[in-house]
């Protein structure tokens, strides 16, 4: 009879908190990434755990942006595939965990980010590099 009443109490207690989580108000994120390279087409290939989000051919000056919802219990990751010429780079455009990156500039040394909160852009990762660290 306690064990019954300590796992409703759990189940009660799991099903409230779900609720909550579900019932909060969501924020849309919106990722950018930004060809500024000296007159040539950038391939861009984003994707998460569960969204491919295909492989576009973006022009010097524009963007490719895509708009998400964080995952209601944490984990929302997308990284991105650059393609250039001869050139590659993969790099974390996104990682819930670290740095709410939004902003990516693709220039002819690498690429670089601006947060969404702040003002101030860094060096993320240069041509031929993997970076995963946000």
């Amino acid at each position: 009879m306690v064990i019954a009443h300590k796992t409703l109490l759990a189940t009660e207690v799991l099903v409230v908190t779900m609720v909550m989580i579900m019932a909060r108000p969501s924020v849309q994120h919106t990722v950018h990434v930004t060809n500024k390279l000296q007159d040539r087409i950038l391939i861009v290939h984003c994707q998460s755990k569960n969204d491919d989000l295909n492989a576009h051919a973006v022009p010097v000056g524009e963007s490719f942006q895509w708009s998400f919802e964080l995952n209601a219990f944490g984990g929302t990751f997308f990284w991105c595939k650059l393609a250039v010429q001869d050139k590659r780079l993969i790099f974390t455009a996104f990682d819930h965990y670290g740095r709410y990156t939004v902003y990516w500039y693709v220039h002819d040394d690498g690429v670089y980010g601006k947060d969404k909160y702040s003002n101030d852009v860094f060096f993320k990762a240069a041509w031929g590099r993997v970076c995963h660290a946000n």
